[in-house]
């Protein structure tokens, strides 16, 4: 996975022990149920894009990628939210992967 945002980087400087524990939270939350690291991922992807967190979303991505998901697998989330989201809002998502995979950043 490519480097952590510049913001993120500086509350783990400032915030050790505040971002252990979230990051911890986080690490209990995926052993907490069944799923494996490639479904857990395109899940977080999907509340990502729902949400409409563009930074989110694109962290979402990357992991979905180091994950083991394909391109293909990515859109085909953005393709199950249509009737859910609405076009417009899974365009803007579809938006947001397809800016990473052509970028090559993902």
């Amino acid at each position: 996975m490519s480097e952590l945002p510049e913001l993120y980087r500086f509350m783990k400087q400032e915030y050790p022990e505040l971002m252990s524990a979230y990051e911890g939270l986080g690490e209990a939350a995926k052993k907490a149920g069944p799923l494996d690291a490639k479904t857990a991922a395109l899940v977080k992807l999907a509340l990502n894009m729902a949400a409409g967190l563009e930074g989110g979303s694109h962290s979402a991505v990357k992991k979905a990628l180091s994950a083991g998901c394909t391109p293909e697998e990515l859109r085909h989330v953005t393709l199950l939210a249509l009737t859910t989201l609405g076009f417009p809002t899974m365009m803007r998502a579809r938006s947001w992967i397809e800016d990473l995979l052509k970028e090559g950043t993902a």
